[in-house]
């Protein structure tokens, strides 16, 4: 303890100071800053030499005032009246307090030095974690250094080490990290020291500190030297799972599940009696011919009232049972399938350098949490299904279109809202329809069934004056079938009101002259090109591998587009989608993409 003059003002002659530093006594003399400093005015003790600190203890009514150490480690006390005065160190570890004599104009110096015995050894490890002794660090080498301390505060103390550094399993005061850069580095490390806990203020709780500085010092990795030739191969940018994905492939098997192949399968498998291979278990237990699950209702309903129509009726039916049960709904089957031992779905994102799911049941559960909207507490439906509904909050949910209340119908079972409506919509889109009958699909079949019936084509030359069935062939009586329910299919001029209601396309030829369109959705067609024209330039992009494309146009010109077609959603949209995809597949098509 050290006593010098103040040099201050006339002013504070009359009053001393005190210099107050706290530093690691037992190690490199580093200074603890943010420590906290209680000064007690002690005016009872006359002599400071007799000082017991043992004995004494600290008195609140004395106490002046707390403070903490700054960067430097000290902290100053001024304008203290000449006498006799007590400064105590409050942290870890333990430190007696300190007896200071203040005199008139004199600056009187105090340090503490805990023993804390503080030092960090360091030292370099290759990549293979062995000590590099005879060369100098490079890039790619480790940084490894040990903080020692004393051993009575390794178990109270607080360490930050700078971000990078790992802890060893094996040692909780050793700490590496791996060298990224050549050249002189320093990373400084910090010890905290918790308050003691029969210190009596706490005026600023928080840790005493100490720092260490860990310099690190590598070389450039020295290159090795390539002879021969050398191959050099470009990939795409590594793409993060998101869970759109799942929304996403439920589309394609959705799209999968209505195509022609999938469609003949199924036929062969109901008329031919073949098993297919790839029949998923979902299709099997739907499809069960010992259950009869889609005979019973469908044969029963779509009876025909003509001759000899059977053929045709069972094809009617087995196609509508195809097209409900493989319409893409949201619920069960999940997005992500499986089809025997290989993995579809997991093979077709592989092939395009896509992350794979790492956990389908997430997947789907993410995809109908993420994507679907709840109803009123009635599931979960999509998200323009989900206003219509909320515009219709006193309207309740009718499980059946209707049911016996007592024997009978009740009044309130005929007003409501279908559940199966709400939350499983079938998810077609018209347009596929559109554009087969501008193929002249339509066309084709009509030329066809005129022939049949054995009516000339209005053209001179007849190309199917020679086209003649005989009645041992199956396709006579399908043919025969198919023109007897003619009055059962949907019309050319309804078709034609729905395309230009949804879609703003309108079909040409005398069987819709002078049509009368109460609306027309305007911008389809502008904004369907316009998404058209950003996915080339988005697949050009991706292309690229050195160039990872932007696909944010793509998506608000998807967002356009589906608003637009939402509001066209109305009337006879609900079930005219699927009724024309069971009358096209009827008409012997050879591709039938199912469209969300």
């Amino acid at each position: 303890m050290d006593t010098k003059p103040n040099t201050s003002s006339t002013k504070k002659a009359r009053t001393g100071a005190i210099t107050v530093c706290v530093s690691d006594g037992g190690g490199n003399g580093g200074a603890v800053t943010n420590a906290e400093l209680s000064l007690y005015e002690a005016n009872y003790i006359h002599d400071c030499n007799r000082f017991d600190c043992n004995g004494w203890k600290a008195n609140e009514e004395e106490r002046i005032g707390t403070r903490r150490t700054d960067s430097k480690g000290c902290v100053t006390y001024s304008d203290l009246t000449p006498g006799i005065y007590v400064v105590s160190y409050g942290h870890y570890p333990k430190t007696d307090p300190e007896c200071v004599s203040v005199q008139s104009g004199c600056v009187t110096d105090v340090c503490f030095k805990p023993g804390i015995d503080m030092s960090v050894q360091q030292k370099y490890l290759t990549k293979d974690c062995k000590t590099l002794e005879c060369h100098r660090a490079q890039t790619g080498d480790i940084i490894q250094f040990t903080l020692y301390i004393k051993n009575s505060l390794q178990d109270i103390v607080a360490i930050k080490v700078p971000q990078g550094f790992k802890q060893d399993p094996s040692d909780k005061f050793t700490f590496i990290k791996k060298i990224m850069q050549p050249g002189q580095q320093e990373f400084k490390v910090s010890v905290g020291f918790p308050l003691l806990k029969l210190t009596p203020v706490n005026s600023a709780p928080g840790l005493a500190e100490m720092f260490e500085q860990v310099v690190v010092d590598a070389d450039e990795n020295t290159p090795l030297p390539i002879s021969g030739n050398i191959n050099v191969s470009l990939t795409r940018t590594e793409t993060a799972f998101t869970e759109d994905k799942a929304f996403w492939t439920a589309i394609r098997n959705s799209t999968e599940a209505l195509s022609f192949n999938n469609y003949l399968r199924f036929m062969d498998w109901i008329f031919c009696g073949k098993t297919p291979t790839d029949l998923s278990a979902f299709e099997s237990s739907r499809f069960d011919t010992k259950k009869a699950t889609w005979q019973d209702p469908l044969l029963k309903t779509r009876f025909l009232p003509f001759t000899d129509t059977d053929a045709y009726r069972v094809v009617k039916a087995a196609t509508e049972a195809f097209v409900m049960v493989n319409c893409g709904i949201l619920k069960t089957p999940q997005p992500f399938t499986q089809t025997g031992d290989r993995d579809l779905d997991e093979a077709y994102l592989d092939r395009r350098d896509l992350p794979l799911p790492t956990n389908k049941g997430l997947l789907s559960d993410a995809f109908n949490s993420d994507y679907l909207v709840t109803a009123d507490g009635n599931g979960k439906t999509l998200p323009y299904l989900a206003v219509i509904r909320r515009k219709l909050p006193d309207i309740p949910i009718k499980i059946k279109p209707f049911e016996d209340a007592a024997g009978g119908i009740s009044a309130d079972e005929c007003f409501g809202i279908l559940q199966d409506k709400l939350d499983n919509p079938c998810l077609l889109e018209l347009i596929w329809s559109y554009w087969h009958e501008e193929g002249m699909l339509v066309q084709t079949m009509n030329s066809i069934s005129r022939r049949f019936q054995n009516v000339r084509s209005p053209n001179r030359q007849d190309p199917l004056a020679n086209m003649e069935i005989d009645p041992l062939r199956p396709l006579n009586n399908i043919f025969w079938g198919y023109i007897q329910d003619e009055q059962h299919r949907l019309t050319v001029g309804r078709r034609h009101y729905e395309y230009d209601h949804h879609y703003g396309l309108r079909l040409e030829g005398k069987a819709v002259q002078n049509s009368r369109p109460v609306d027309t959705r305007s911008k389809f067609l502008e904004a369907f090109h316009h998404l058209l024209r950003l996915c080339t330039v988005f697949y050009k992009q991706d292309d690229d591998t050195t160039v990872k494309a932007d696909a944010f146009p793509v998506l608000n010109a998807l967002k356009e587009v589906h608003l637009i077609l939402s509001q066209g959603a109305h009337n006879q949209f609900g079930d005219l989608p699927s009724m024309s995809g069971v009358n096209y597949l009827v008409r012997f098509d050879d591709n039938y993409p199912g469209r969300f």
